[in-house]
């Protein structure tokens, strides 16, 4: 599926297939979180039966671009995390979305676009 953005110098998620997701036209085949801040970095995770609290953590910690909302692709279907996860981004005050990971993509860049702060950590499989 190709995706298109609406503001050229955003991160942008350009298309996704089946176990990718292209970045800025450039292809990752491994989960990834797209960052507040701008930053394209892997998710030490393939599944999400292996999701812990540490993950969610990792996705609150931020620097000065704290997201305001974090987008979490549960891969090809959607599926839910134990709330007990998503504590230290709760406590933090970070929303979050659940949504299968291609609707988590088409997400992201809307409110990218819209210049939010907003998260994506992103499951792939294949």
């Amino acid at each position: 599926m190709k995706l298109h953005a609406d503001s050229p110098n955003a991160l942008t998620i350009t298309a996704i297939g089946d176990g990718w997701v292209a970045v800025n036209g450039q292809r990752h085949f491994s989960s990834l979180v797209l960052g507040a801040d701008g930053s394209v970095r892997p998710w030490e995770v393939s599944r999400l039966e292996e999701l812990t609290a540490h993950h969610f953590a990792g996705l609150a910690a931020e620097g000065e671009a704290t997201p305001e909302l974090v987008l979490l692709g549960s891969g090809r279907k959607l599926r839910f995390v134990s709330p007990a996860l998503l504590r230290p981004l709760i406590e933090r005050r970070i929303g979050v979305e659940t949504m299968d990971t291609a609707a988590a993509c088409r997400t992201f860049n809307i409110l990218a676009g819209e210049g939010r702060r907003v998260t994506a950590a992103l499951l792939l499989d294949a």
